[in-house]
């Protein structure tokens, strides 16, 4: 079946036949898996790169963050030793943690243009591993909502402390009240600065039309959880609402999904985005400083999350209001990372008022 309906990989706008092969595994010093290189890119169109003519035939570069030059590599250069002898191809990588594209040199232009399919569709392969790195957010961590934020948490550390599960440590920072549009596997300065021009180009093209260059004023109030049991809840959100009862911050984080999704910048998840500002949940219960912690860090904890029992929660604080908020900027925000505010460390901003 593999074979008949192969797994379709969308790279730069066009899209790949990733072909099933065998995968190898290997384990490096710091427990990176590498894998074979996968069999594509043999009816690869030659315009689809820019492939130049030299003295001693082809050449193509292509730029990828150093970060992901060990998954070329492989281990012990056996990832792109195998690339070169299939292409027919010689492959030059910048030294690790050096920033700069990697040229691929063959005599045959169909061989360049073949490595290079074949490293892009690997490196794909493990960006898509990559922990996220940035999100898209809006800010909701005025002061008056805090303030009700942190009520809430005494008010249910006083009536629910003994259910199943729930501590202090499920809470969120405060300081760090906010709403998710995307996330995103941002590598280098380099891919950075592409989301930071996509943020100015969305608001110039439909931000500013849709909030008529105003804030946005939305109303915080009520509590969800994200599983199907209510015994057993890792994730209990705030619902946010617009408070002239339209949609269009629903209208504005969809067309910001949509966009980054088309540049390649983010991958689709959800056909539409669910707001939501998380205010309890069990990934912080490891450690509650869990925000300030390597991706690795925060992975372990994901894995050994326990889940608590939220149904005296929901049913006491069903209507709880948080107050409003006035939003008028997304943030391209890092993650793990904290401002002189409180807030997380911004790489972008878009406002609109």
């Amino acid at each position: 079946m593999e074979v008949l309906r192969p797994t379709l990989i969308k790279i730069g706008g066009r899209i790949y036949r990733k072909n099933h092969v065998r995968e190898q595994a290997h384990q490096h010093e710091d427990e990176e898996d590498f894998c074979t290189v996968p069999d594509d890119g043999a009816d690869e169109p030659c315009d689809a790169f820019v492939v130049e003519q030299t003295e001693r035939g082809y050449q193509c570069t292509v730029d990828i963050p150093s970060l992901l030059y060990k998954y070329i590599i492989g281990k012990r250069g056996e990832t792109k030793k195998k690339l070169e002898t299939e292409t027919r191809t010689s492959i030059s990588i910048p030294k690790p943690g050096v920033e700069g594209q990697i040229v691929i040199t063959g005599q045959h232009r169909q061989g360049v243009i073949s490595a290079r399919t074949r490293i892009d569709v690997l490196v794909e392969s493990f960006r898509k591993k990559q922990p996220f790195t940035h999100f898209l957010s809006f800010a909701l961590n005025e002061r008056a909502v805090q303030e009700k934020f942190l009520q809430f948490k005494e008010e249910v550390l006083e009536q629910c402390s003994n259910d199943y599960g729930v501590s202090s440590s499920l809470f969120q920072n405060p300081a760090k009240l906010h709403l998710t549009i995307g996330t995103l596997v941002l590598l280098n300065e380099q891919e950075i600065q592409q989301a930071r021009e996509l943020l100015q180009r969305c608001k110039e093209d439909f931000v500013d039309t849709i909030t008529g260059e105003k804030p946005l004023t939305v109303e915080i109030a009520g509590i969800e959880y994200m599983n199907d049991d209510p015994a057993m809840i890792d994730v209990l959100y705030a619902k946010v609402h617009m408070k002239d009862g339209s949609n269009r911050l629903q209208l504005i984080a969809d067309r910001l999904v949509d966009r980054f999704v088309t540049s390649g910048l983010m991958v689709k998840e959800w056909d539409r985005i669910k707001l939501h500002a998380t205010v309890m949940n069990t990934v912080f219960r490891k450690d509650p400083s869990v925000e300030e912690q390597n991706s690795r860090a925060a992975g372990k904890a994901l894995k050994e999350r326990e889940s608590f029992d939220g149904r005296k929660i929901l049913k006491v604080f069903e209507n709880f209001h948080f107050g409003e908020a006035q939003l008028n900027s997304v943030f391209l925000s890092q993650r793990f990372s904290t401002d002189s505010s409180g807030y997380y460390a911004t790489s972008g901003q878009l406002t609109f008022s």
